[in-house]
């Protein structure tokens, strides 16, 4: 992918999610590129890297921040975010809630069926994923905030 054309992916993908409006929750987005290189004793070193400069094959990790702002509890607060075209995700996360659709279903991927040109169906596949969504199970109370974390490849 071209680098503006990334660029511009990584921004979408970035940007905030409607489905919080009304609760004062912070959410802060990040993404770095995963390099490894190897020290001077030929171990395995992996740093983070700012991702402005991603390229086909590099490992991005997605670090999404949450905190309550408000004065009262938020029970059942779902995180959303795009994905960006050109990146397949790693969906070893069994929490991880994908859909296919833009974000009006949810479920595993092996949930989704896709209607084809010829006007069959087809199972949906690492590369239709349009979203992911997690569902934070906890209260999060005033203050509070927490993380998580995912990975995708650069196609």
């Amino acid at each position: 992918m071209k680098s503006g054309v990334w660029l511009i992916a990584l921004a979408c993908a970035l940007a905030p999610q409607t489905g919080l409006a009304g609760q004062d929750i912070r959410l802060d987005r990040q993404i770095f590129v995963e390099r490894v290189s190897t020290d001077i004793n030929g171990r395995a070193r992996r740093t983070l890297e700012s991702a402005d400069r991603a390229g086909s094959g590099d490992q991005l990790i997605f670090v999404v921040n949450f905190r309550n702002e408000g004065n009262r509890p938020v029970r059942g607060l779902a995180v959303t975010n795009a994905v960006p075209r050109g990146t397949q995700l790693d969906l070893s996360d069994p929490a991880m809630q994908v859909s296919v659709d833009g974000g009006a279903h949810w479920g595993r991927l092996s949930d989704f069926w896709l209607p084809t040109p010829l006007g069959g169906t087809r199972r949906a596949v690492p590369a239709d994923i349009t979203h992911v969504r997690w569902t934070v199970p906890q209260e999060l109370s005033p203050g509070e905030s927490g993380r998580l974390s995912y990975r995708a490849t650069v196609r």
